[in-house]
């Protein structure tokens, strides 16, 4: 039998798929940056590090409703509640349609889905395939985004994952 992380490294070199999740806490050296909710006060942290070819994301939030959540990299790096809009489309720097099925795609921004326990809480890890902070923390950042439902992995532009919900921006470095 396969552990969700040996399952999630097999995944990882397909070439179809962007991301995976797996149960992996944050290295010492991670950034964290705030996870604010709609209110616009902080519901958790998003830890971020890189490993060759690759940016993992630690997310931890309270209060969430209960769920699978459609998870995204935004292209610009605002969370001006309650929307959040401000974080842009999708980062699709090579200009593909949305979702891990989608055979014109992904996003270079899509994530799986990620499940939110019935106490409304999120604790989980997912490695954005592909990707460097130093793409992320450009001159205008980018922005990890909760949307209200889960993803179904192929409709553009985003899978019909409704509303973004919670949002953590991916600042410039610096």
């Amino acid at each position: 039998m396969r552990t969700p992380t040996s399952l999630c490294l097999i995944l990882a070199g397909a070439a179809s798929l962007a991301a995976c999740a797996t149960p992996v806490d944050a290295p010492a050296g991670a950034v964290a940056v705030p996870l604010v909710g709609g209110s616009g006060a902080q519901i958790g942290t998003v830890r971020m590090w890189e490993t060759p070819g690759a940016v993992s994301f630690r997310i931890e939030g309270d209060g969430i409703a209960v769920g699978r959540k459609g998870l995204h990299v935004h292209a610009v790096g605002r969370c001006d509640a309650p929307g959040f809009t401000t974080a842009g489309s999708h980062w699709n720097p090579a200009s593909r349609k949305h979702g891990l099925a989608n055979p014109q795609g992904p996003h270079a921004g899509d994530l799986p889905n990620v499940p939110v326990a019935a106490n409304g809480t999120l604790r989980e890890t997912v490695v954005l395939t592909g990707a460097s902070l130093a793409a992320l923390r450009d001159a205008d950042g980018s922005a990890l985004v909760i949307h209200a439902g889960e993803d179904d992995n192929v409709t553009d532009p985003s899978g019909n994952s409704g509303d973004r919900i919670a949002c953590a921006v991916l600042s410039p470095a610096g």
